[in-house]
């Protein structure tokens, strides 16, 4: 399906702004497209959907989640969908950042988090005294590519490669008009004008994963691991992605990076990633699902943590490498048990079949038939 579909976004996003104002809570940092002060929740009136496969849970509830901004738009559709089909559930996701989630998480504050990176040993550590008879895991849920966004005024079809745009994003690359640029857009007519780079402020999965990208495919032009926090010498910072797209937005001569999600609501203009495949590759949907098909799940026992390396060098057609897959972290055993009927049911709808088909039109990318069915698995047999 083709990802940027820009009434679907705003129809699901202006959905999901209406029903959230019926439940009053705490929302801060919250990255939704259209509102940075909101949150989703609500408190569901209406019954079952005779057209919903959702199977809710029987006493309802409230969750409380938090996390990753980058879900947001997907998290606020699935959360409208499910309080219009189960009556009398409460679901609450304050999107924060993926460190942010995580440490709510371990803290014992949220039912489940929203991570862009899966948990790290320590992470793991520490959510055993939360998980008091088991432990965390990370459950793939939301798949997508990281649009690279720019602003260049006369140049409408741009082409970049690994190692040019991580030169560029460390600031190795200054004008537009520099000669790797010209290489891979000889028929562009790119101007003198200054780069200006725009990367996150605040520890992020989004950069954890671009670094990732930078690690695996252009090495030696990216010479820091890849890590939440930037590392990047130069450029711009700005809060969460909502704040990266405003400003590449703004900016002319700007390039940033942000879910594709972001850059098809503000119309943002996306580059297409030189991989040595037949063609340059844009950032769709359905590449992105290429892409992240390629990954391999390296997680041990219940945990579905997964390598994207073979995604970050892929020379496939139609394959768009620099892809993200955002992690609801969870307690495989020891969930609390007023609350476990119902993070079960929730995301065993996210990853239902039905709760997956709505992420193109939220500019995101459906987790591949076999990854989304250890997805399931997993789901069903928290405890």
């Amino acid at each position: 399906m083709k990802l940027q579909r820009k009434s679907g976004l705003r129809a699901l996003a202006v959905g999901a702004v209406a029903v959230s104002g019926a439940l009053v809570l705490t929302a801060c940092g919250s990255d939704n497209n259209n509102d940075d002060t909101a949150s989703s929740g609500s408190s569901a009136s209406a019954g079952a959907s005779s057209s919903s496969s959702i199977k809710c849970a029987d006493n309802g509830g409230q969750l409380l989640a938090s996390g990753s901004s980058a879900q947001q738009n997907a998290m606020d559709a699935w959360v409208k969908n499910y309080m219009q089909a189960c009556s009398g559930a409460q679901i609450n996701y304050k999107a924060s950042s993926s460190g942010e989630g995580i440490i709510d998480f371990n803290n014992g504050t949220d039912s489940f988090a929203g991570s862009d990176s899966p948990l790290k040993p320590e992470e793991i550590d520490g959510s055993k005294k939360v998980c008091k008879t088991g432990t965390g895991i990370s459950i793939p849920m939301v798949g997508g590519p990281i649009a690279i966004g720019y602003n260049l005024a006369g140049v409408d079809n741009l082409v970049l490669d690994a190692p040019t745009l991580a030169k560029i994003f460390d600031s190795k690359i200054t004008t537009w008009d520099d000669k790797a640029i010209k290489a891979l857009n000889p028929d562009a007519k790119l101007p003198s004008t200054k780069i200006q780079s725009f990367h996150r402020q605040d520890e992020s999965g989004t950069t954890d994963n671009l670094t990732k990208y930078f690690n695996g495919a252009a090495k030696d032009s990216w010479p820091y691991e890849h890590a939440k926090a930037w590392a990047g010498k130069g450029g711009q910072s700005a809060a969460k992605s909502s704040g990266v797209a405003a400003q590449v937005k703004q900016v002319n001569g700007s390039i940033g990076y942000f879910e594709l999600s972001y850059a098809t609501a503000s119309d943002i203009k996306t580059v297409k990633i030189n991989t040595g495949a037949s063609a340059p590759v844009e950032a769709t949907a359905a590449n992105a699902s290429a892409g992240i098909a390629q990954a391999k799940v390296v997680g041990t026992g219940a945990d579905l943590s997964l390598d994207m390396g073979n995604a970050y060098v892929t020379k496939a057609d139609n394959a768009y490498p620099i892809v993200l897959v955002t992690y609801e972290i969870a307690c495989d055993k020891g969930n609390k048990a007023e609350t476990l009927p119902l993070v079960k049911s929730f995301l065993g709808y996210t990853a239902s079949e039905e709760g997956q088909a709505i992420l193109s039109d939220a500019g995101y990318a459906p987790l591949p038939a076999e990854i989304a069915t250890k997805v399931r698995s997993a789901v069903a047999a928290l405890a």
